[in-house]
């Protein structure tokens, strides 16, 4: 067992692996925008928090039937021309963004970005999840969340630079990057092969049909709001707390690079040995103490170092969670299982906005923190009870890891 850890852990990656994560890590790069968007709205058009956040609520809102058609599309027409279109619909609707002139130009625009936002995800995971063995998968997963995190130590400098001109240069320079990594991938991708016909199509693949998916898209839809609740918040609330909200940028920087240092940490045998639960548990633990770190020391390094501990219970969660939806999915069914997955993040992003805006306009900074470190510590116990089964996560070959975790979870 022991030679077979350390092998899966040396294997190189497949190229087409090696270069999507690359793509991504040039997307990332430019992908400091959407935290400002409420900023923009609010500044830039001279709306209140309530109006802000009900347009931010309309992108989040699009993004659920773009993640879905997202992994049919993947499954129709290919992964690459999915993906394609979902990086040049995203440039396009950010350019509008930067454009705009008014508050109903910058409200359209915010929805068309919604319904290309999130189609390149569901293929982006597939060809992650399928291209390599199940030992492989929690660590693959973990180093998109590391070329995701390196491209946003650029990118978050990049927002405190631009930020400070106009925050439409952040939008500008978004649309870049989604070309850039669109651009990357036509280049790199080998072509799409003709999957299935529509009559050829698996019909018995009915994700919301699996009470163990649904178990895992709960809890991760509550994990999703932590995470948009703080990209979101985050601007707005160092404004209230009397710092420029371009600092947000240097704390988004602080969150990568601590997420980047401690990719080898995941490589040590006392985390890969870490049961799911557990590993669930602590990185929600981690959050909270991170949330309540915003709330207790409301100054630039203060956040910094709560920023930092935050993002180490982000690393622990997002190569877990998206390794094990890819084993749950039965064949054929990856993309499908990913999108719907991936919705809780399109809720997440809906109800965001329109709680994060509201907790600040009537409680305050401090409260709003407090809530968000309270659902943390509620998760942390909830994964402990309700997650048992996700052990069976990196099992032996000769075992069955879908009817395993099905079996705990549900039995």
């Amino acid at each position: 067992m022991a030679r077979r850890e350390r092998s899966s852990r040396t294997t190189p990656l497949p190229r087409t692996v090696r270069v999507l994560l690359l793509a991504r890590l040039v997307n990332r790069l430019g992908a400091f925008s959407l935290p400002f968007l409420t900023a923009l709205i609010s500044t830039g058009h001279g709306a209140n928090l309530t109006t802000a956040g009900l347009v931010s609520a309309a992108f989040g809102l699009a993004t659920i039937p773009s993640r879905l058609a997202g992994g049919h599309l993947a499954d129709r027409i290919g992964r690459r021309t999915t993906i394609l279109l979902g990086l040049g619909g995203c440039a396009l609707a950010q350019l509008a963004i930067a454009a705009a002139t008014s508050l109903l130009w910058t409200a359209t625009a915010a929805v068309l970005l919604g319904l290309a936002f999130e189609l390149y995800e569901p293929p982006s995971q597939a060809i992650i999840g399928e291209s390599v063995p199940e030992q492989q998968r929690v660590r693959t997963f973990g180093l998109l969340g590391a070329a995701l995190a390196a491209g946003g130590m650029g990118a978050g400098l990049l927002a405190a630079l631009l930020g400070g001109a106009d925050l439409r240069w952040l939008f500008a320079a978004d649309a870049v990057s989604c070309l850039a990594c669109a651009l990357l991938l036509r280049l790199a991708l080998p072509r799409d092969r003709p999957r299935h016909t529509h009559s050829q199509l698996p019909t018995t693949i009915r994700p919301l049909r699996d009470r163990a998916l649904l178990t895992v898209l709960a809890t991760g839809t509550a994990y999703a709001l932590i995470n948009q609740q703080t990209a979101v918040s985050l601007p707005l609330a160092l404004a209230r707390q009397g710092l420029p909200a371009a600092d947000a940028g240097l704390l988004f920087t602080a969150a990568a690079v601590t997420t980047v240092l401690a990719q080898p940490l995941l490589r040590l045998p006392r985390f890969t040995r870490l049961g799911t639960p557990a590993a669930l548990a602590l990185a929600h633990l981690l959050l909270a103490a991170g949330q309540f770190g915003y709330a207790a020391v409301p100054s630039l390094p203060g956040m910094l170092a709560a920023s930092a501990v935050s993002s180490l219970g982000d690393l622990l969660v997002l190569g877990r969670v998206y390794a094990l939806v890819t084993d749950l999915a039965p064949p054929g069914g990856t993309g499908r299982y990913l999108a719907v997955f991936g919705t809780s993040w399109g809720v997440a992003a809906t109800l965001a906005p329109v709680l994060g805006t509201q907790l600040l306009a009537h409680a305050g900074p401090t409260a709003l923190w407090l809530t968000t470190a309270s659902l943390c510590l509620l998760l942390a116990a909830l994964h402990l009870r309700l997650t048992p089964g996700l052990r069976t996560l990196s099992p032996a070959p000769s075992s069955t890891p879908r009817s395993a975790i099905r079996t705990t979870l549900l039995g």
